[in-house]
């Protein structure tokens, strides 16, 4: 855009070609009414041709009013548009002082034109760019353009009336008007403009930073990354990716995925990647229900834990996989679950010779020491029927004898008793049941309900050591610590399972207790149940209470509840 305003003084009143044809047709005319008139016998003379150069010179006038009006008219409509534009217009003459100076440039300035007219326009120019300014001017107006935008190289400072500097960007005109020639300058402050360019420049800057973050993140991880686009192939591979895998970014970027998977997962995997990136969810991880499986670039497998993640950058959507090599752990959740399993079998064959020991024991307690005792008990009855009856103190001695080996019997009997009670062996687990809660009955006075299913009564080793173990465990619990008055004992077959349910309506059993050091009478029978693949749980009643429950797989012998 570029402006040429007209200073009042630089105004001429040359006339156009239209003008004086305009004059020339309105004399011709007056002279030919006139040239008529006089044909018709109206002649004056002399005075006939004073009235035609009177005529003449009316036109002349006319045309000169008309000239002016249109000159005024376009002045106006010229100050009109300098003075409402939004733009800053200033006009200097050859000295490149201030001869136009509009309403933009007044308020962007903070000057008045009255102050500004007349001064040399470096007053509006930092002190470091008015030389500059000089030649610039000077080299434009010999080169004979008429318009030119200024300031292509560098960003322009303006200052203004208070000694404030603030960027412009300008464009520089120049014509010659009245014999003068006259420079115009539009101006436009692009301080706004200046500092949202800053600002962005600043937040790319930041962008640009938290890339370079996120880059130096992305390479120094541990775990390999790897991003695809929608078409699965390979836009970022950082270094944990080149390692993981055998195979450096610059051969991976640009292929399929695909060469990384083995070929008989590859169709699941698409099918996968597929799913997700369609549920809209933002991440997840992969391989819930099995172990994953990568392959490296000399083509060995190896088992792998992932996570994946979808965004959508600059209208592309992006997949990226965190991978982790779990080769390492694999091996030692293997060594550790092949160890435990050598400890179960270890223990188990632990606890069988255990049980068999103390059936062992209990048997040559209850046979062998049992019958000695028999016997000496039936010599101490035969040497106190033999005693004088004057004799009063072996009488007595007898009797006390006698009392000890009624004691050592019933000790002998229960020491029996609680390694192995002949009554499993013999009678069974139901017979065995009743004989627990009947010494429980009598020692603490609780009160008791046995209810075993007819399939379970015929339960066979080792269950049915474990079985009465968890039964025995549980009432001692009860006796010591539940303070109930009653206590249920069910024992049902379910499902090829025998499951045992011994309930109470004492205080409850106290959260902290099971992890109490040095307890390991729940901790025992819990390891006995594991050994033969079962669970135990002990969970507190809401209404009090404490409820152990059992489930042991049972041998495919053993058949369904039969009540």
């Amino acid at each position: 855009m570029a402006i040429v305003s007209i200073p009042p003084r630089t105004m001429s009143l040359r006339f156009s070609r239209t003008d004086l044809a305009f004059a020339l047709c309105f004399c011709f005319v007056a002279c030919t009414a006139r040239a008529q008139q006089a044909q018709q016998g109206v002649a004056h003379g002399a005075a006939n041709w004073w009235f035609s150069i009177a005529v003449l010179a009316l036109g002349i006038a006319l045309v000169f009013s008309l000239r002016s009006a249109r000159l005024l008219a376009h002045r106006v409509r010229l100050d009109a548009i300098v003075q409402s534009a939004m733009d800053a217009i200033i006009t200097v003459d050859e000295q490149q002082r201030i001869v136009l100076f509009n309403a933009a440039a007044e308020q962007m300035f903070r000057c008045s034109k009255a102050n500004a007219v007349g001064r040399p326009l470096d007053v509006f120019i930092p002190q470091r760019f008015r030389g500059a300014h000089h030649k610039h001017v000077e080299q434009f107006a010999r080169t004979g353009s008429t318009a030119r935008r200024m300031g292509l190289q560098s960003t322009l400072k303006a200052l203004r009336a208070d000694g404030t500097e603030f960027p412009i960007e300008a464009s520089i005109s120049h014509a010659r008007v009245g014999g003068a020639k006259l420079f115009t300058v539009i101006l436009r402050d692009i301080s706004e403009r200046v500092g949202a360019a800053l600002e962005l420049e600043d937040e790319r800057e930041k962008v640009r930073a938290g890339e370079r973050r996120l880059d130096a993140i992305v390479q120094s991880a541990m775990d390999a990354i790897i991003t695809v686009d929608s078409g699965q192939r390979v836009v970022l591979f950082n270094a944990a990716a080149e390692k993981m895998f055998g195979c450096g970014a610059a051969q991976a970027v640009g292929g399929l995925l695909d060469r990384f998977i083995p070929l008989r997962l590859r169709a699941e995997h698409h099918a996968h990647v597929e799913r997700f990136a369609r549920t809209g969810e933002t991440s997840r991880r992969m391989g819930v229900r099995s172990v994953l499986t990568a392959l490296r670039a000399d083509g060995t497998e190896f088992p792998i834990e992932a996570s994946i993640s979808q965004a959508v950058v600059g209208g592309q959507k992006l997949l990226t996989v965190i991978l982790h090599d779990i080769t390492l752990r694999t091996r030692a959740q293997e060594e550790v679950a092949r160890t435990n399993d050598e400890l179960r079998e270890l223990s188990l064959a632990m606890i069988e010779v255990r049980e068999a020991e103390r059936t062992r024991i209990a048997r040559e307690l209850h046979d062998e020491l049992g019958q000695v005792l028999t016997a000496l008990k039936m010599d101490v009855e035969l040497f106190n029927a033999r005693i004088p009856a004057e004799r009063t103190d072996l009488v007595d001695h007898a009797a006390a004898m006698n009392r000890l080996l009624d004691s050592t019997v019933a000790t002998t009997r229960r020491i029996a008793s609680d390694l192995r009670p002949l009554v499993l062996d013999d009678l069974g687990l139901n017979a065995a049941a009743e004989w627990l809660l009947d010494g429980l009955a009598q020692r603490a006075g609780i009160t008791f309900k046995l209810d075993i299913g007819s399939s379970c009564a015929d339960v066979g080793e080792p269950q049915a050591s474990t079985l009465f173990r968890v039964m025995q465990e549980s009432l001692t619990n009860v006796a010591r610590h539940a303070h109930a008055s009653h206590v249920v004992v069910r024992l049902r077959c379910e499902d090829g399972d025998a499951v045992l349910t011994v309930a109470d309506n004492g205080v409850g059993i106290n959260p902290d207790a099971r992890a109490k050091p040095g307890s390991f009478g729940l901790r025992g029978i819990r390891e006995r149940v594991l050994l033969l693949g079962g669970t135990l749980n002990v969970e507190r009643n809401q209404d009090g209470g404490t409820t152990v429950l059992a489930r042991l797989p049972m041998p495919a012998a053993t058949g369904g509840e039969g009540a």
